[in-house]
């Protein structure tokens, strides 16, 4: 039965996230069949927490360094996805834990701006405030300007993600040619209206120098952003093989492995 249902659910991944989709009717159509319900408690603090497959140790990072700062976001205690309005998510099983970074009150912080996002946050925290830049898909450029307050922050992101999305964000970021070396940071992306775009959070290497990665989104409407289980694996784990698979099947999403990017 848990494989019928995985197979219904990677049917309907060609659903994804823009500002100018339907969001309501996307997150009742992706989540129709869906049955099952994971544990409601998440047992780890933050991403670097969340424990490892036999043979597998994390790649060690550089201390400032944003694969760094990504494995040390705080995780929820609360496993529930809940939407900007409050109310929880209608798909309560694509995730593995929830990252502790609010969503806002608007309809604005989807897949894409979850990414940049994260990579905003990042900059702030390292008062890297020149390089916080992003593009529209005309070639726009909102650069983050003084006063480098929360406050402002805050009003810059929000028309980041009124004007930036997938297509703009493909843009910018750089091709990753070779899988193999995914790295925390990196994105999953498919530019177009729709797209869709995760973010790689932690990736873990065995002897041999195997890869594993997990990866977060958000998703439409906007939501909590969160960190995804591996669909293909029946031990609820978030850990996904940087294998030579073609594809890559993520609970609501599938992407091609040439959909690997870089900052």
């Amino acid at each position: 039965m848990h494989f019928k249902l995985t197979i219904l659910l990677l049917l309907l991944c060609s659903f994804s996230c823009n500002n100018n989709a339907s969001s309501k009717n996307t997150d009742k159509n992706i989540n129709a069949v869906i049955k099952i319900v994971p544990p409601n408690e998440n047992d780890y603090l933050q991403i670097k927490n969340i424990p490892l497959p036999d043979g597998f140790e994390r790649i060690r990072n550089t201390d400032n360094s944003f694969a760094a700062w990504l494995e040390n976001i705080a995780l929820k205690k609360d496993k529930t996805v809940y939407k900007f309005d409050g109310t929880e998510k209608y798909n309560q099983t694509a995730q593995f834990a929830v990252l502790d970074i609010s969503v806002g009150k608007k309809d604005l912080q989807q897949c894409a701006d979850a990414v940049m996002r994260l990579r905003a946050e990042y900059l702030f925290a390292q008062q890297k405030f020149n390089e916080i830049v992003f593009r529209d898909n005309r070639s726009g450029v909102y650069k983050f300007m003084k006063p480098y307050d929360r406050a402002n922050f805050t009003k810059y992101l929000e028309r980041v993600f009124g004007m930036c999305g997938t297509a703009s964000l493909a843009k910018q970021l750089k091709q990753k040619n070779n899988f193999s070396d995914i790295q925390a940071g990196d994105v999953l992306i498919r530019g177009g209206f729709p797209g869709h775009a995760v973010m790689v959070m932690d990736v873990a290497e065995d002897a041999n120098g195997k890869r594993i990665y997990m990866v977060a989104q958000s998703y439409m409407p906007a939501q909590d952003i969160h960190v995804l289980q591996n669909p293909l694996n029946n031990d609820f784990s978030p850990w996904y093989e940087a294998s030579e698979e073609e594809l890559i099947k993520t609970p609501e999403y599938i992407f091609h492995r040439n959909e690997l990017m870089q900052w």
